[in-house]
């Protein structure tokens, strides 16, 4: 039974939402797309005439996976400062995992912990988060020490 769909997002463009409870620790769904390199990912990217959506999710072996190119439903998973769900990587593979559990209807976000090589006065612009949570930190971009799971610009 399905759990999960895709629909227009209250938060930005399309969102990923439950259709069923789903639980804390459960995993929901695999991040997929094509494995590839940064080069030849930012390569592809650059060539889209859409350039409003970035679909690559960066691995801990440098490489990257691009949810634009065989992705599934996962690459609409919108960001959120207090997410309800996060990305565990395991064998090169991406899974998001419920942190807590979420009722059906409910849109699923990850922190997204965006990282740039020189965070300044655009990129904040470029990256404001919209998602409104109270202790909301005003931007996708993560702490640069985090160490954490991220998409990529």
């Amino acid at each position: 039974m399905k759990r999960v769909t895709v629909r227009q997002s209250p938060v930005h463009g399309k969102g990923v939402f439950a259709l069923l409870p789903l639980h804390a620790g459960e995993r929901i769904f695999e991040y997929k797309g094509m494995v590839t390199t940064w080069r030849e990912a930012a390569r592809w990217n650059a060539r889209r005439s859409d350039s409003s959506h970035t679909f690559l999710f960066g691995l801990s072996d440098g490489r990257v996976i691009d949810g634009g190119r065989g992705g599934n439903g996962a690459r609409w998973l919108n960001h959120a400062c207090a997410a309800n769900c996060e990305a565990v990587e395991g064998n090169g593979r991406v899974f998001i995992e419920a942190i807590r559990d979420i009722a059906p209807g409910e849109e699923l976000f990850i922190d997204y912990a965006l990282e740039i090589e020189q965070p300044d006065d655009d990129a904040q612009r470029d990256y404001a988060c919209r998602c409104g949570a109270p202790l909301c930190r005003g931007t996708m971009l993560g702490a640069l020490a985090s160490g954490a799971l991220a998409l990529a610009v």
